[in-house]
């Protein structure tokens, strides 16, 4: 890689890190672990392809999509013998929202298969239309509509349908 394309992934790679992160921890339902992983999975594959991937129209869409496909493989193919927990680690930053509030919703996602909490990521956190998911994930449209519409509807049941008793005043 030339030093100009290096430096110029280098600067990309620093303005997209955060946003990656918090998409990909929104993924693995609250495993920074995982998630630190997929984004620097994401990051090498950006890297290795950078010459091409930086005259597309929008480099910061595309890792977004590696970023999810990344995250379905390792699902598909999860031969690791870690085990999942029932308790969250500790986040560190005190946050302005709601923390409790913030865990029941990592909890509740973390509930979801890998391929609802990848629809609900793209359409809702990432306000992505229909279209631009289906793309991403490779599935039809109307797949995306019902696989959403499934998902919401877990996420109430996990929940309870009185969301207003999980928000703080």
């Amino acid at each position: 890689m030339k030093r100009r394309d290096e430096e110029e992934f280098m600067t990309f790679a620093s303005a997209r890190s955060a946003p990656l992160f918090r998409s990909a921890c929104l993924l693995t339902g609250g495993d920074v672990h995982l998630a630190e992983d997929l984004v620097q999975d994401t990051l090498g594959r950006m890297y290795a392809g950078w010459h091409k991937i930086s005259t597309i129209d929008n480099p910061a869409a595309y890792t977004h999509t590696v970023l999810v496909r990344t995250f379905l493989s390792h699902r598909r193919r999860r031969s690791s013998s870690e085990q999942p927990t029932d308790a969250l680690p500790d986040t560190g930053a005190a946050s302005a929202y709601d923390p409790a509030l913030r865990v029941t919703l990592l909890e509740a996602l973390g509930r979801l298969s890998a391929r609802d909490r990848a629809v609900l990521l793209l359409r809702f956190w990432e306000d992505r239309s229909v279209e631009q998911t289906a793309a991403i994930l490779e599935i039809r449209p109307g797949a995306v509509r019902n696989q959403s519409m499934r998902a919401l509807a877990r996420i109430r049941d996990i929940l309870g349908r009185d969301l207003s008793e999980l928000v703080s005043s």
